[in-house]
């Protein structure tokens, strides 16, 4: 099984100019029985994202296509369906958003949507990172073959195979001409049932089976001026200009192949896209082939250089949904512009930063005196274009698990220098200790001890703006919690007189199971923000989310007791090298019910069956497979009792895993 699975983002927001296939955050959504509307229409682009993960260096997708659902009936409304499909790595997204499209959209509401992903042999393509965590049953850096990945669900011919996954909207998504509004497609690569990995016990081929289904929902987006783009890479196509101002240039958006090759290569898509520069702020012009740097507010005395560059672009969204570039890199040469290490931080050093690229190859990149360190912030755009740190001493800022993108002096120089390091998300996690009012700790251990680190992070002033409340709508302040199974239901100050002392109160417990295993601790994850007036000159936590914990492989001690189809029922569980049994609780309550997954391989192949503990029939089939000796793995949360409360597991028959 593996551990630590990873969340991925496909979010869109459904709105007039612009609809966002993006990362999660906040969005409107409003109500109304209209159909759609067969005159008017919006112009929507379309993005992905995800969150990390430390086991995967490459988790390839495509998405084929996706369709609206119209209120009361009717045809479904094809919003996206690219030819070809590119490969996306999700990976490399992390909470980030990947423009991918640009389309009219039929005003009217909608409920639903359905998105396609393809589902032949090599259509998900999975690199292990080259350093994941303990407990990963795959090979550091390798390329999975497509015969041992199992894409669960899959529909059609072979040659042929999809994935259709549907998803019914929170609420009905109204789109009305020059209004924007929201909703958020969340394909939660946390998940444990996400990607499953089964190592069978006496030795054998791993497989993996890759489960779309469990992880997708709706997530509502309020503020797409908060969004951090990932770069996007593009050919130049044409100037545009304004009272005799070149204020802006099209491009046709471009991708890499995936997985890369060498060279690496771009595919184009048939959408364009139009990049304003930033008059207020200017934005940074860089010339690869010419080794120059130049702050421009508009394009005048660089736009008779772009006819056959291509281009990557650091960009920001406006309220009005144009694209600004807070930075841009031109070249004769599409690899020149994407040969720039782009990964999450896998080591950092007193003089350089060593990255997991999408190849699962470890890249390492040097940082001199004049390196410029910039920190992603959209929804500021005077900091987002400067740097908030130059040379060496940046580094000590860093930790293993942020997500960067560097760009080099000369990407073929060994060893690479960094020019500019962007930060696009600083991540802490890993186990919650020392809970007060003002601060709390992470301490993060990994295989190679080097990268260990233990840090205070301090809550975001009472007064700092945090997004909005996903069901209400209400503008929030201060730190904001919530548990993992539960995205939508914040613990913030519009829900709690008092969100800190909450959380202080629920990473308070430890489950031990004594013996050479000990303590299972509360982990949690928070994405930081830099130079809030908690830490001026350094992180805060604006959030952080309870994570599931994964208990090791084990043994029901004492078979499964069913309280009632109104609340769940309890079990016990022994680990290798532990001396504790430890209660397991389930809940059984609808909509908050804990997930069973019953995991069964035979003949090499895995099947994974959900079981609904809401329904008699399914406390039925636990009570039966939960016997004593049965092997089972847990993910939950450690309660003020030593208990778990289970956000996940899964009992296994047929060919037993390995530990």
């Amino acid at each position: 099984m593996n551990s630590k699975a990873t969340r991925v983002l496909v979010s869109f927001l459904a709105a007039l100019p612009l609809l966002l296939l993006g990362c999660s955050g906040n969005s409107n959504t409003t109500s109304s029985s209209n159909p759609p509307s067969g005159g008017s229409t919006g112009q929507m682009s379309m993005l992905v994202s995800d969150d990390p993960i430390n086991d995967w260096a490459e988790i390839g997708v495509k998405v084929l296509s996706i369709s609206l659902k119209p209120q009361g009936g009717g045809a479904p409304v094809v919003v996206y369906n690219p030819n070809p499909a590119a490969m996306i790595n999700l990976v490399e997204l992390d909470q980030l958003a990947d423009i991918l499209d640009s389309v009219s959209v039929p005003a009217g509401t909608y409920t639903g949507a359905t998105v396609t992903l393809s589902a032949n042999p090599g259509d998900v393509a999975l690199t292990a990172s080259t350093d994941p965590d303990t407990g990963f049953a795959g090979t550091p850096g390798e390329i999975v073959p497509s015969s041992q990945i199992q894409i669960l669900g899959a529909t059609g011919s072979a040659g042929s195979l999809t994935v259709p996954l549907n998803v019914n909207f929170a609420s009905p998504v109204t789109v009305v001409a020059n209004q924007s509004g929201g909703v958020d497609f969340e394909f939660d690569l946390s998940n444990p049932a996400f990607i499953v990995a089964h190592a069978p016990l006496g030795g054998g081929q791993t497989i993996w089976a890759v489960d779309f289904t469990p992880a997708l929902r709706h997530h509502p987006i309020f503020d797409i001026t908060r969004l951090v783009l990932r770069h996007l890479y593009g050919s130049f196509v044409s100037v545009n200009s304004t009272s005799g101002t070149d204020t802006s240039i099209t491009i046709t958006r471009v991708f890499p192949a995936e997985p890369p090759t060498n060279p690496e290569t771009s595919i184009p898509s048939s959408r364009n896209l139009t990049i304003l520069a930033d008059a207020a702020n200017g934005t940074l012009f860089y010339d690869m082939d010419a080794h120059t740097q130049s702050t421009i507010m508009n394009f005048n005395g660089v736009a008779s250089g772009l006819a056959g560059k291509f281009l990557r672009v650091a960009a920001r969204y406006q309220s009005d949904g144009s694209l600004v570039a807070v930075r841009i890199w031109v070249s004769s040469s599409f690899n020149t512009v994407w040969l720039n290490p782009e990964g999450h931080v896998l080591h950092v050093t007193s003089s350089s930063l060593v990255l997991d690229n999408e190849d699962g190859v470890p890249v390492t990149v040097n940082v001199d005196s004049n390196t410029q360190f910039f920190f992603r912030t959209p929804a500021n755009p005077s900091a987002d274009a400067k740097p908030f740190c130059t040379g060496t001493t940046c580094l000590s800022d860093l930790v293993r698990g942020f997500k960067v993108h560097i760009t080099v002096n000369d990407p073929l120089s060994v060893p690479l220098d960094a020019q500019t390091v962007d930060i696009e998300i600083a991540r802490f996690g890993g186990n919650i200790s020392s809970p007060g009012q003002a601060s709390f700790v992470y301490k993060r251990d990994f295989v190679g001890t080097a990268d260990d680190y233990t840090k205070t992070m301090f809550y975001i002033m009472n007064t700092t703006p945090n997004g909005n409340d996903p069901l209400t709508g209400a503008a929030i302040k201060g730190f904001k919690w919530w548990n993992f199974a539960f995205p939508t239901l914040l613990d913030s100050i519009v829900t709690s007189a008092n969100p800190i002392a909450d959380f202080v109160s629920a990473t308070g417990g430890s489950a031990n199971f004594g013996g050479t295993v000990g303590a299972m601790p509360v982990v949690g994850t928070s994405y930081a923000i830099w130079n809030d007036g908690a830490n001026p000159a350094g992180w805060a936590a604006p959030w952080t989310v309870l994570a599931p914990t994964p208990a090791p492989l084990a043994k029901v001690a004492t078979q499964w007791v069913t309280n009632g189809t109104s609340t769940g029922g309890a079990f016990t569980i022994t680990v290798t090298g532990g001396s504790n049994p430890v209660t397991v609780n389930a809940s059984a309550v609808s909509g908050s019910a804990t997930l069973v997954y019953q995991v069964d391989r035979s003949n090499g192949i895995i099947t994974i069956s959900p079981v609904d503990l809401t329904s008699q029939s399914g406390l039925n089939t636990v009570k039966t497979n939960l016997t004593v000796g049965t092997p089972v793995k847990v993910f939950g949360v450690p309660q003020a009792d030593a208990s778990i409360k289970a956000y996940v597991f899964f009992y296994y028959t047929g060919t037993m895993p390995t530990s």
